[in-house]
């Protein structure tokens, strides 16, 4: 390990004179050996408890033996989960099927909209999931999650005010151990264990990924203050998956706050870059690059990953090169991908389909309008456009033409999921999008556009920072033209 940076050697003083912490971790900061530095500077028992299981066996080689480090899940597993291994090993079933079997048989009809009974079983068990991410003692109203096209908060209570019930009911039939008629998964468990208000045997605590943490670990976490010394670990300006239920809590944790923020994963180029984001995420940290890491920003023919903001813009990106005759690999393979356009050839069928994002259309057609001429449905457009250009079965066909990442030319990745990995050279793909021009205009007459959001500033972020020793913007190019990012300025001392 390298010599310990003036920013490492403070966060051992402060854990050692037995502060509660609060570590801002830049991209590629080191983090990880921060925290070993900690757990070897303790003379007590710790846990560390990690995103996931990859990330938790990388640990355990490197944290020393007074230090357990398991996922959130593992250890609720040990405590309680245990005693439900037949119901996690009983095979998978539709959605539909375990629906019936609570009793949802008859559709419903909300306004305009006919909801299947395949569409509820589907919202009660995403109701159920939403429950288990919460903190949340009690299954409410507000765990249902909204339908695409049921638009006014009206059409919303109805949906929930029928679904509730239901969702109650699987919520009562995953409670016993031997047999019941919900396929019992680890989220279910990690909730159960949480409602017992457990205490975790430990002298102090570590929890990485913090950013990303659900409200059900993170009431878990904090009620250990109470005998234990804990440290948060994570990058605020990493925090992007609100959508499914996490929230950055590190911003309000009562700790001593310290950073990270020289990266020895790429140099100043890739830093400077990442800073251009971090100040329009209105981030707490700033980057400096190691200036032995050779770095460059600019056009790229052949990179070694490509990154998209959605699975649609990985699916078009997958279809360009594999035409252009490149061996491609996907990370996390072609599973969502294929569940897309098996539900774009029901629609073309004139079926329904249950994809959650495409329940309510009953037709190709009505997709294509809703996409080209309803404001919510912009982000369907190039879905809708490789769909017509490719066909369905076109995609399916490029899906089973994928390879593995030893043997391609050519990663693709969505920016969610390339989080926590790196590639040599990255380009990024053409589907992120600038902020809509409003309806100003400056004093040379051209529309000024909105502000860049907060969540597009931190998933470009985690983008740009994926690179080692080559960065291609590709389409987050507008950034350089974008009157927001050329006037903000930096905090005092990143000038």
């Amino acid at each position: 390990m390298h010599t310990p940076t003036d920013e490492q050697a403070h966060a051992v003083d402060a854990f050692r004179a037995g502060h509660h912490l609060v570590l801002q971790a830049g991209a590629g900061t080191g983090k990880t050996s921060t925290l070993t530095l900690l757990a070897a500077s303790a003379l007590s028992r710790g846990r560390y408890l990690a995103f996931n299981k990859d990330i938790a066996r990388d640990a355990a080689a490197r944290f020393p033996r007074t230090v357990v480090c398991k996922t959130a899940h593992a250890t609720a597993y040990a405590a309680l989960g245990h005693r439900y291994t037949s119901r996690l090993n009983s095979p998978r079933q539709p959605a539909w099927k375990t629906g019936q079997a609570l009793g949802i048989t008859r559709p419903l009809r909300i306004g305009d909209h006919e909801i299947s009974p395949r569409t509820l079983s589907h919202t009660v068990l995403r109701t159920v999931t939403r429950y288990c991410h919460s903190a949340d003692r009690t299954l409410a109203r507000h765990h249902v999650p909204h339908l695409r096209g049921l638009n006014s908060s009206g059409e919303h209570a109805q949906l929930a005010h029928e679904v509730l019930p239901f969702a109650l009911k699987a919520w009562a039939d995953l409670h016993n151990p031997e047999t019941g008629v919900v396929r019992f998964e680890h989220d279910h468990y990690l909730k159960m264990w949480a409602l017992t208000e457990p205490t975790i045997d430990a002298d102090f605590l570590l929890l990485d990924e913090a950013q990303d943490t659900n409200p059900v670990l993170e009431e878990v976490f904090t009620a250990q203050r109470r005998h234990a010394q804990l440290v948060m670990v994570g990058d605020s300006a990493q925090a992007i998956y609100g959508w499914r239920g996490a929230r950055d809590v590190m911003t309000g944790f009562d700790a001593t706050p310290l950073t990270l923020t020289r990266s020895f994963r790429f140099g100043p180029a890739i830093a400077e870059e990442a800073n251009r984001w971090l100040t329009l995420a209105d981030a707490p940290i700033r980057l400096t690059g190691t200036d032995t890491i050779p770095t460059d920003a600019g056009s790229l023919k052949r990179p070694d990953a490509v990154l998209c903001r959605t699975n649609i813009g990985a699916m078009a990106e997958v279809m360009r090169l594999l035409t252009a005759g490149h061996r491609v690999a996907l990370t996390r393979g072609g599973r969502q991908l294929a569940a897309l356009a098996l539900a774009a050839r029901d629609l073309k069928d004139g079926r329904r389909t249950s994809h959650p994002e495409l329940v309510l259309f009953a037709s190709w057609g009505e997709l294509q309008d809703y996409a080209a001429h309803d404001p919510a449905g912009r982000d369907l457009q190039p879905f809708v456009d490789l769909v017509d250009t490719h066909g369905p079965d076109a995609i399916l066909t490029a899906v089973d033409q994928l390879t593995d990442e030893t043997h391609a030319d050519v990663t693709v990745s969505t920016a969610h999921t390339a989080k926590g990995r790196e590639w040599p050279t990255i380009r990024i793909a053409d589907d992120f999008p600038p902020p809509r021009d409003t309806n100003q205009h400056d004093s040379q007459g051209r529309p000024i556009p909105e502000p860049v959001s907060d969540t597009d500033a931190r998933l470009a972020y985690v983008a740009v920072t994926r690179a080692r020793h080559h960065l291609d913007l590709g389409g987050l190019s507008w950034i350089n033209t974008h009157p927001t990012a050329l006037s903000s300025p930096l905090p005092p001392g990143h000038a």
